[in-house]
């Protein structure tokens, strides 16, 4: 019998984020780092892997970040959000969790939240697919905001 994934499914970096979502941000942001890659799913030349440890590297100019989900998800956010302050525009790919803590302490907090219309299909390297979780793209820029909501088709 197969288990409906959960959080702990999505606990690495493995999970692709799907090429064709990744361009229509790219075309946008020009991404120059990908904070949350391995080398076979890495969406920048330059990336960082889990042996790298992301969150205590440096993230600059224009940074794209699908973050490992469960307990490393609030750190990786706090962290975009951080290295934001500093000067990096930071996109990342996150749960819709409206209710944690980190969404109020940072999302936010953001230039802009776009909600997904449906859900992205995520691709582990076992060819594995996960449409599961509600996401969405969150936009951090220097400063604090009131984040402008919008919404984009998830395919």
């Amino acid at each position: 019998m197969k288990r409906r994934p959960t959080t702990a499914h999505l606990h690495t970096a493995e999970w692709e984020t799907p090429q064709p979502f990744f361009d229509r941000l790219d075309n946008e942001f020009h991404f120059t780092l990908d904070a949350a890659a391995t080398p076979a799913n890495a969406k920048c030349i330059a990336y960082l892997t889990p042996d790298d440890n992301a969150l205590e590297q440096p993230w600059t100019g224009a940074v794209w970040c699908n973050p490992p989900y469960g307990g490393l998800l609030p750190p990786f956010v706090r962290k975009g959000y951080q290295e934001a302050q500093s000067g990096a525009t930071v996109v990342m790919l996150i749960l819709a969790s409206t209710d944690s803590n980190y969404w109020h302490d940072y999302v936010m907090k953001s230039k802009e939240i776009r909600f997904l219309k449906g859900r992205i299909t995520f691709t582990n390297p076992a060819n594995e697919k996960m449409k599961v979780f509600p996401t969405v793209v969150v936009i951090f820029t220097q400063g604090n905001h009131r984040p402008r909501i919008s919404t984009m088709e998830a395919k």
